[in-house]
């Protein structure tokens, strides 16, 4: 099933259309990695909703991307709960570390560096975002720790891409 028709599935679940800009931007952005212009244009279309809509949802949300990222993005909660606990020495380390700034991605598309503003763990602060899944209570050894292990899945997906795994 290609993305309209998913997107258009998702939409059979709302009593209004507009209600599933927020689904449909999810099935966009794992079909194309993240959502240009045409991609949030075809998503208004498909729903039959107002370009500015699906903009706007795109644009708030830090699950949205509008720009490519890295194989893994980095979102570090700079709130005030994981900013007490030292997120902003995990930023600076970071920044050392993978050699890219606040918002950039590495030479080798493997990470994306953001700060978001929360991330809803304070339990767990610092916290930090990799895809799906939260890494809280870090310091600069998890963290390292972490890196060391995102960079060995990363290493590894282009051969089970080579070989059809």
């Amino acid at each position: 099933m290609g993305m309209r028709e998913r997107i258009e599935a998702a939409a059979e679940r709302y009593p209004d259309r507009r209600s599933a800009i927020m689904p449909a931007l999810l099935i966009a952005q794992k079909e194309h990695g993240h959502l240009p212009g045409p991609v949030l244009e075809e998503v208004a279309d498909v729903l039959g909703v107002e370009r500015i809509w699906v903009y706007e949802l795109a644009t708030f949300y830090t699950l949205f991307h509008t720009e490519p990222v890295g194989m893994f993005h980095l979102q570090l909660c700079d709130n005030v709960s994981c900013m007490l606990r030292g997120a902003e020495a995990l930023l600076v380390h970071m920044e050392a570390v993978l050699g890219i700034g606040k918002g950039d991605t590495t030479s080798d598309g493997l990470f994306t560096l953001s700060t978001v503003e929360c991330l809803g763990a304070c339990e767990m602060a610092p916290v930090m975002q990799v895809g799906d899944d939260y890494h809280g209570e870090l310091d600069i050894a998890r963290l390292d720790a972490l890196l060391d292990r995102l960079r060995a899945a990363g290493a590894e997906v282009p051969a089970a891409v080579m070989t059809g795994a």
